[in-house]
């Protein structure tokens, strides 16, 4: 039964803000409390009959509580002082402490941002540590914030393995089950763990954020998963308080659309009671660490003081309505339990309030007084770190050879000593080396392990790795890299696999607003090291459409920090896998592998059979700088040809026929990394030469060729004669009419008789 208020209000509480209100309402309810008090109970005796919570962990529970609640009472106070930036709260959410308490500091969790409970009571778990400056930092904005340095309020620690987050509208939960999943694959491979090997993930999201796409995702890979008994110990805590800024929740639907779903473990739990709440909350910790399934925890809450500082809920729900949900404030019931236990007397719960309260404002005062970014370079600092001389000597590193004979089968099918091979076999070849090299390298994808990826690109890696290392996964784009996110948490080197590029853009956001943010989010402490391998771009023959000949690479180019690599040709993509690979390794970060379809099983230049697009691979210790390009004729200056990917055949073809027609000696530079993009070098050949070709085979708006023709511009050449040769803004037709839309051959040389 909840202690309750006045209702309805005062009138001379009327013109109050609700934070000062439910401020008022706390103070008031202890000082009006009439009932009875039991004998005080020893430390280690249930504040409650029934309850599974001692007097000692219910105490701290509460002063957990009052930690949270008094950040959000500051937070409202000093940010219109502009000492603070943040105020959406977690008033109302302070029963997820009990999540915190029921778990382990080192079950990594993946946190709502109404997680100021949960994070008061996890500083328990190691000595020294100090939530309340910790956190006064981060609503400071301050350089010294230990989660983000200033960059973002976040909940968020690195020996508390809590992996800030910066949004989490749903988008937590794939790695939140990757991690999960990964835990679990990392014994079978003999990876050794940074967390103990029964740990779990943790994964806290409001009920509004249950309905997202990318949520349903996840608890559909979740259910995929444990269907075939596969281990995913992911418990997932729906903190259910009934409304979504200002739209709410159906009664029920939570618990509806749970309770019965198949192979996801329902629990529920009432958050708004320390003393009932919570021995169903360890019930469901227990059972998720026992039995390594998908648990799902719905644990009510209430949300009070509005979604944000900014949120005058006077403006569209009722007075009556305001105070009835004020009125299942758990601050209340856990003071109510205090006083009718006899663990705490009505000063001795005020005076602790009081206490709590000088402690945030004293904290939020002194953070204020401490450095915040100042600079652009602070800002970036942690963005996309580069260490070239360690990644050069990782990247040139080569696996040993009794690992690289038992990868490719015997001495004498090492690649380097066989024929000239296409792109397909190339890229074949690297990643056995790459596995060869990182027994902590898994790759997964659609089709990639039996079947060899629908281009057999993969062909062989399952038989010589095993299910392990190489398996298949549910179609899925927006887990595949959800999972890749958990492989890289735990200290692996995962290699997903996009079936094809069109479809990246339904998971994109996993990468945008995940992976590639978590270095810059929490100051360089933990990263997400993985190497994306992506099939794209056009000219397939006999086969397309849309889907499958996209030439899109402009979000990609969008993202801060990540590195895009585009390979033409074979030897060139094994040294580029090798250095994309180190740059995971070594920085941590994103990298992704673009691989132009068209040619993969591509062997002629010019002729039919002349073998011009054959390669050889290049020995396993030879790699390649990032950024670095590849110039064809690098004498020539009457004209130089800038391009990558399928672009690179057709402009080595075209320079032959612009230099039979015009008699110009023709430079190509073939970019192979589109992001960033090499501006010095770019500016380099076009300086150097007297015309400028640009041949770029994705869309006239957006493309790559922009990129290249503004470093041309911004090093001062662009008054020299330029043209861009570029595909058209439309979709993809099918069949024939494909090759309507990007650029030919005899584009390139057209555009040249212009400049």
């Amino acid at each position: 039964m909840f202690a309750t208020v006045p209702n309805p209000i005062p009138a001379r509480m009327k013109g109050l803000n609700r934070a000062e209100i439910c401020d008022v309402n706390f103070q008031e309810f202890v000082r009006g409390w009439n009932g009875q008090a039991q004998p005080r109970p020893a430390p280690d005796e249930a504040i409650l009959d029934g309850s599974a919570l001692d007097a000692r962990g219910f105490r701290e529970l509460f002063e957990s509580q009052l930690i949270s609640r008094h950040l959000d009472l500051m937070a409202r106070v000093l940010r219109v002082q502009n000492k603070v930036f943040y105020t959406i709260g977690s008033s109302g959410h302070e029963g997820n402490a009990m999540v915190a308490r029921a778990a382990r500091h080192t079950d990594p969790a993946f946190l709502h941002y109404r997680s100021g409970g949960f994070m008061a009571e996890r500083f328990r778990k190691l000595p020294g540590m100090d939530p309340i400056m910790d956190s006064a930092l981060s609503f400071a904005a301050s350089a010294e914030d230990p989660a983000s340095g200033g960059r973002h309020k976040v909940w968020g620690s690195k020996p508390l393995w809590v992996l800030p987050q910066t949004s989490t509208i749903a988008s937590h939960l794939p790695k939140a089950l990757g991690t999960a999943v990964a835990i679990e694959a990392a014994r079978r491979i003999g990876h050794q763990l940074p967390i103990p090997d029964d740990s779990i993930a943790i994964c806290s999201f409001g009920d509004a954020s249950a309905n997202h796409a990318t949520a349903q995702t996840a608890f559909n890979a979740a259910s995929w998963t444990a269907y075939q008994k596969l281990p995913a110990p992911v418990l997932y805590v729906c903190e259910d308080n009934g409304i979504g800024i200002s739209v709410k929740t159906p009664g029920g639907w939570i618990a509806e659309s749970f309770r019965s779903r198949p192979d996801l473990d329902y629990f529920f739990a009432d958050g708004l009671d320390l003393a009932a709440g919570y021995g169903d909350v360890l019930r469901a910790v227990e059972h998720c660490r026992r039995t390594r399934r998908p648990t799902f925890l719905h644990l009510r809450t209430q949300r009070i003081m509005g979604h944000a500082g900014t949120d005058f809920e006077i403006e569209w729900r009722s007075i009556d309505e305001l105070c009835a949900v004020e009125a299942g404030d758990p601050l209340l019931r856990s003071a109510a339990i205090a006083l009718e236990s006899g663990l705490m007397s009505k000063d001795e719960i005020l005076a602790l309030y009081e206490d709590t309260r000088k402690k945030c404002f004293a904290a939020a005062e002194d953070a204020d007084r401490r450095p915040r970014i100042e600079t652009l370079e602070h800002v970036m600092a942690p963005l996309a770190p580069y260490t070239p001389d360690k990644v050069a000597a990782e990247a040139a590193r080569a696996p040993s050879l009794e690992a690289r004979v038992k990868a490719f089968g015997s001495e004498d099918k090492l690649p380097e000593s066989l024929p000239p091979r296409h792109l397909a076999i190339q890229i074949n070849n690297a990643l056995h080396d790459l596995f060869a090299k990182y027994p902590e390298t898994l790759l997964f994808g659609e089709d990639v392990a039996q079947k060899g990826g629908v281009y057999t690109v993969t062909k062989g890696l399952h038989k010589a790795f095993g299910n392990r290392r190489v398996f298949n996964t549910l179609l899925d784009e927006t887990m595949i890299l959800g999972m890749a996110q958990g492989f890289a948490n735990v200290g692996m080197l995962p290699i997903p696999e996009i079936q094809y590029l069109a479809y990246l853009h339904n998971a994109i956001d996993q990468i945008r607003g995940e992976a590639a943010s978590l270095q810059f989010f929490s100051n360089g402490q933990y990263a997400n090291p993985m190497v994306v391998r992506i099939a794209g771009l056009g000219y397939q023959r006999g086969f397309g459409g849309h889907f499958h000949n996209d030439n899109s690479v402009t979000a990609l180019r969008d993202i801060p920090g990540i590195v895009v690599g585009c390979p033409s040709r074979g030897d060139d993509a094994a040294m580029m896998l090798r250095t994309l690979a180190a740059l995971a390794k070594v920085d941590g970060r994103v990298t992704v592998f673009l691989e132009p379809i068209a040619l993969y099983m591509t062997k002629d230049l010019f002729d039919a059979g002349d073998g011009g697009w054959l390669t050889e691979y290049p020995a396993p210790d030879r790699a390649m700088t990032l950024g670095e390009e590849r110039v064809y004729s690098p004498d020539a200056t009457d004209c130089v040809i800038f391009s990558y990917g399928n672009g690179m055949p057709m402009s080595l073809r075209a320079a032959r026929a612009i230099e039979a027609k015009h008699g110009w000696k023709v430079r190509v530079v073939d970019l192979r990394w589109l992001v960033p993009l090499n501006h010095a070098a770019i500016a380099k050949h076009a300086g150097e030469c007297d015309r400028i070709l640009v041949v770029d085979e994705g869309r006239f708006s957006a493309g790559i060729g922009e990129g290249v023709i503004t470093a041309i511009t911004e090093a001062g050449f662009g008054g020299k004669p330029i043209r861009r040769v570029v595909g058209a803004d439309t979709y993809t037709p099918l069949a024939g009419a494909a090759f309507l839309v990007i650029p030919k051959d005899e584009d390139i040389v057209a555009a040249a008789a212009l400049l």
